[in-house]
C-alpha cells in the first residue's frame, strides 16, 4: 500500500481492522474500603445495582472467582438488548480484574478494572475497550450508532456504585 507522497506504508488493511476500537476510560474515590469496592464489583450478582447498561445475568459460573471464570450477561445500548459472554482473564484480588468478552457478529471487548487506596478510600479506574465486527466499516457504524454512550454511561456507572457503597 502507498502514501498520497507515493512512500509504501507498512501494514495491510488486516492490521489495520484488527486495531479498529474504542476505548472508554473513567474514574472516581469512593469512601468506602478496597475490600467493600471489590466485593460489590466482583460480585456478577450486584451489576444490576451499579452498571447502567446491565439487564440480567444469563448465566455465572459457580465456585469462587478465578481466571477462566465465565459469565454472561445481557446490556441494553440504544433501545437494542444484546448478550455478552466474559470471561475472567487477569485477576488479582482486591486490585484488579480484566474481563474478555464475546458480543454479537463477533464484536470483542476487553473490562479492566483496577483498585487502589488505603484507610477507607479507594480510587477506581475503569477501562473499557471494544473491538467493533467488520473492521473500519464497523468502527465507523458503531460511532455513529453509539456515539458518546459508552463514555456517559460508564461515567454514570461509577457514580452508581458509589452512590450504593457510600449509603
Amino acid at each position: 500500500m502507498r502514501s498520497p507522497s507515493g512512500k509504501r506504508q507498512s501494514g495491510s488493511q488486516h492490521d489495520d481492522a484488527r486495531t479498529q476500537m474504542s476505548v472508554v476510560t473513567a474514574s472516581i474515590d469512593i469512601a468506602a474500603s478496597r475490600a467493600e469496592v471489590w466485593k460489590v464489583v466482583m460480585d456478577s450478582s450486584c451489576l444490576d445495582k451499579w452498571v447502567t447498561i446491565h439487564r440480567k445475568l444469563v448465566h455465572a459460573d459457580g465456585g469462587p472467582l478465578r481466571v477462566g471464570y465465565a459469565m454472561d450477561q445481557q446490556i441494553h445500548l440504544r433501545g437494542v438488548s444484546l448478550e455478552v459472554h466474559w470471561k475472567l482473564v487477569e485477576y488479582e484480588p482486591g486490585t484488579k480484574a480484566v474481563w474478555a468478552g464475546r458480543g454479537p457478529a463477533r464484536s470483542r471487548a476487553r473490562t479492566e478494572y483496577a483498585l487502589s487506596g488505603e484507610r477507607g478510600a479507594t480510587h477506581f479506574d475503569y477501562r473499557n475497550e471494544f473491538h467493533p465486527p467488520l473492521g473500519p466499516v464497523g468502527a465507523l457504524a458503531g460511532r455513529a450508532l453509539v456515539g458518546g454512550i459508552p463514555e456517559r454511561e460508564a461515567k454514570r456507572s461509577l457514580e452508581l456504585l458509589r452512590a450504593y457503597l457510600e449509603r
